[in-house]
């Protein structure tokens, strides 16, 4: 059997958007990779087939463990999702580590082909955040960054500390399923599936806010505004429209958020304007839930990567989100899928032409449609992700660090 590919993250069940990032990750790579193994080391709440839940940071020492169970597994390449929460180890007093013991990790699994994956890279770094990545690319083969723009943005911030840029940067984007477009009769039975068509008060045309509620993805700039859009749609098309908000919290720091967002809605509710659906969002329903509404809209303050963002583009469906605002804001102007708001008002009025205007729709749907085919399709970032591997093993075979030519 050949050599595994090993994969280090968080994992379902756990709700973890970067654990749901690993499993739909995991089955392109399977796909992509059929002769393999994917294998894959979790924290200690992961289930499942080939996973192995070893990561306890609750221990100072936690990659110790870790180095052991790669060695042993003796992987094609180690392919590490990272995200600074998941791998801080906290004493006594609350104080963290600074993920010191992921970069211990990397230390001790140096003999491996490595590619590390960062979902958070601001393109203004903290001096925290400069540092560590600044040793995390010195000791990874290959890192993957998620937009073109973290990699230029590294180029300026290293330059502006007169420090050397790594050449070891790849940028692979968010992969985003290419098997969850629906057609129209199908988004009729979803309806029924999801039983909102025994909501006589739900309108056939319907705007989404679907997702995690939290603090940042600021439902109520949508919310507050609804009934005076919703008026204004009715007296320039004849139409009805109504608010969809569909999701749940998972973290308690941002359960306050929680209430006040689903009593604003529920009060839209009251007045026949909207519907609250409760679900948690993962899995198929996820991508039912946004495929009944017209489009989305991703009110968000502090976002660099979206999961989210990935199943609107699955779904080819077209959507208004906050601008600017890191990786929405990038992927939108790429895919030119999207509309953005920096204010308000701007919402306001690309919610109202977006809604009296099908052909608009339309053509942000078939924007989004030749996105996900040509760019972020998980087939073509499986490919990618293929190519890194190579990348790494040849660094490691040469002893040459992998030198790839900067974005600008």
């Amino acid at each position: 059997m050949p050599a595994p590919i090993v994969m280090i993250s968080s994992y379902p069940p756990k709700l973890c958007g970067i654990g749901t990032f690993c499993e739909e990750a995991r089955e392109f790579i399977r796909k992509h990779n059929p002769d393999r193994d994917v294998l894959v080391i979790s924290h200690t709440d992961g289930e499942g087939e080939g996973v192995f839940p070893i990561i306890d940071t609750s221990h100072q020492s936690w990659w110790r463990p870790v180095a052991e169970k790669v060695h042993q597994l003796k992987p094609y390449a180690v392919h590490i999702e990272h995200e600074y929460g998941l791998y801080e180890y906290r004493d006594e007093r609350g104080h963290g580590d600074g993920n010191e013991g992921f970069l211990d990790l990397l230390d001790a699994i140096s003999d491996v082909p490595t590619v590390v994956e960062p979902h958070t890279v601001h393109g203004r770094l903290t001096d925290f955040e400069a540092d560590f990545l600044f040793k995390l690319c010195r000791r990874a083969d290959v890192v993957l960054f998620k937009c073109h723009y973290q990699k230029w943005r590294l180029d300026w911030n290293f330059a502006g500390k007169g420090w050397p840029t790594p050449l070891n940067i790849m940028v692979v984007p968010h992969g985003a399923r290419p098997d969850k477009r629906y057609s129209l009769p199908e988004v009729v039975e979803l309806r029924k599936e999801l039983g909102l068509d025994k909501l006589p008060y739900l309108s056939e045309h319907l705007v989404g806010l679907i997702g995690w509620i939290q603090s940042n993805k600021r439902w109520d700039i949508l919310t507050s505004m609804w009934e005076e859009i919703a008026g204004e749609i009715k007296n320039r098309t004849g139409q009805e429209w109504d608010l969809l908000a569909a999701g749940t919290w998972r973290d308690p720091h941002h359960k306050s958020d929680y209430d006040k967002y689903r009593s604003s809605v529920e009060l839209l509710e009251k007045k026949g304007l909207a519907h609250y659906y409760e679900f948690v969002p993962r899995g198929d329903v996820y991508y039912k839930m946004m495929a009944v509404c017209d489009f989305i809209v991703l009110p968000s303050t502090d976002e660099t990567q979206s999961g989210t963002l990935a199943r609107i583009i699955a779904l080819n469906k077209p959507y208004i989100t906050t601008a600017p605002m890191e990786g929405l804001t990038a992927q939108t102007l790429e895919s030119d899928g999207g509309l953005l708001f920096t204010n308000k008002q701007m919402l306001k009025r690309h919610v109202i032409e977006l809604a009296c205007n099908e052909s608009a729709r339309m053509r942000l749907g078939e924007n989004l449609k030749s996105y996900l085919d040509r760019v972020v399709s998980w087939d073509v970032v499986a490919g990618q992700y293929h190519e890194a591997y190579g990348l790494a093993r040849q660094a490691k075979k040469t002893n040459k660090p992998v030198a790839l030519p900067l974005e600008f």
